[in-house]
């Protein structure tokens, strides 16, 4: 297949469900895959990158952190998302695939009319409901400005993009029941969890794990204030009345800012002397953390918009054979159920600190559950399971015969 492929994610891509799925997976089977992707690092001049079996075109990118940097790269991504236009019109593709674009996605979808080609949809995250909470919440400093930015998105996204597309990908069953609720038919979705690449998470685990002092306790991923890790602090604090040994490790982190928050809170507690922040990693190195953990957690406070989520970490740590602690969330708790990788318990502090210090306190169980994790990953959420069933779809819409994903 060729087919054209616009999305949000920066060149090189990182999120490892556009880097391993598309750039590794459906390229090694052939798929001959064109980019339109804005640039990772400031650029004068936008260019062609070989990427994959295919051409990357990348957009040109103001350097600063200035507001009229940003607003330079804003205007500059606008003007490279038209290239779909030109692009659609030289090549034959059999599909133009929009990922988590809104604008942008209005071009794509006029390029795949005006070419008589499929127009195809990924959304990896409910950004416009996103948007509008951090306005709401006031998590953002610029709350007007991510007020009109989730009203205008909701705007296309619901009642122009998702209407007009041929397919629509989402992230998970959540996300799906979401989205067919405001009128869009479950035949036409299909949700694509996140996964891992089995072969890259093997390489890690024989290199050397960071020295981490036992027992430990991991958590890996996004430090910012809407996902309220004040909680996981509070819950550790009780996890060190029964093991007064343990070492809570923070691994990543976008903004210091966020960093600390929680450190404050740690010193209120008065137990900073156990918690460990790494900071922001490079995705390789905060893997190795998680390979040298005793028991991995997966907090995610509670709301419409987390519920719709595939978390990536939860499938990290089962894939490199951890046992984890959830809290109850549409995908978590499905998947803990289907695997037995771990307990998951309601977002509750004490809840949450209990089944933490149960599997410190049971290492042979904690094992158990760490095998029964990777065994599980690796016949569900391996990249090459999950390439095979979007190339079977991909089939489906060519052939004209959507997937009935609903019934």
């Amino acid at each position: 297949m060729k087919y054209l492929f616009m999305t949000a994610d920066k060149f090189p891509p990182f999120r490892v469900d556009v880097r391993v799925l598309f750039g590794e997976e459906m390229t090694s089977r052939r798929h001959e895959i064109d980019w339109i992707l804005p640039s990772a690092k400031a650029r004068s001049r936008s260019g062609i990158e070989p990427y994959g079996n295919g051409r990357a075109w990348v957009g040109a990118a103001a350097s600063g952190t200035s507001r009229f940097a940003k607003t330079m790269r804003l205007l500059q991504s606008f003007v490279h998302d038209v290239r779909v236009l030109s692009l659609a019109r030289r090549n034959k593709y059999d599909f133009i695939q929009v990922k988590d674009k809104f604008v942008g996605a209005l071009f794509g979808l006029l390029a795949a009319r005006l070419t008589r080609t499929r127009f195809i949809y990924w959304l990896a995250y409910p950004f416009p409901e996103a948007w509008l909470y951090d306005a709401e919440i006031g998590a953002t400093q610029h709350r007007f400005v991510s007020q009109i930015r989730g009203l205008v998105a909701t705007f296309l996204l619901y009642r122009v993009i998702l209407p007009r597309a041929d397919f629509v990908f989402v992230q998970s069953e959540q996300m799906k029941a979401d989205i067919a609720a405001k009128g869009i038919g479950m035949n036409r979705m299909h949700a694509v969890p996140m996964g891992v690449s089995s072969e890259v998470l093997s390489a890690i685990d024989q290199r050397k794990a960071p020295e981490v002092r036992s027992p430990s306790v991991i958590y890996l991923g996004s430090t910012l204030r809407v996902r309220r890790l004040e909680f996981v602090i509070e819950a550790f604090a009780k996890v060190l009345n029964s093991v007064p040994e343990a070492t809570l490790y923070m691994v990543g982190g976008e903004h210091e800012s966020d960093i600390e928050i929680l450190r404050g809170r740690a010193r209120e507690l008065n137990i900073d002397d156990r918690l460990v922040f790494t900071g922001n990693l490079p995705r390789e190195q905060a893997l190795r953390w998680v390979h040298a953990a005793d028991v991995c957690i997966s907090p995610l406070f509670p709301t419409p918009i987390l519920n719709a989520a595939s978390p990536t970490k939860l499938v990290e740590y089962m894939a490199l054979g951890k046992p984890v602690v959830a809290n109850h969330h549409p995908e978590q708790t499905r998947v803990i159920e289907e695997s037995g990788a771990g307990l998951c318990v309601p977002y509750d502090v004490d809840d949450f600190a209990a089944a933490i210090v149960e599997i410190l306190n049971d290492p042979i169980k904690a094992a158990e559950m760490g095998k029964k994790a990777r065994d599980y990953v690796e016949a569900n959420r391996s990249y090459a399971r999950i390439a095979d069933q979007v190339e079977r779809i991909y089939e489906d819409i060519i052939c004209g015969e959507s997937r009935s994903n609903g019934k």
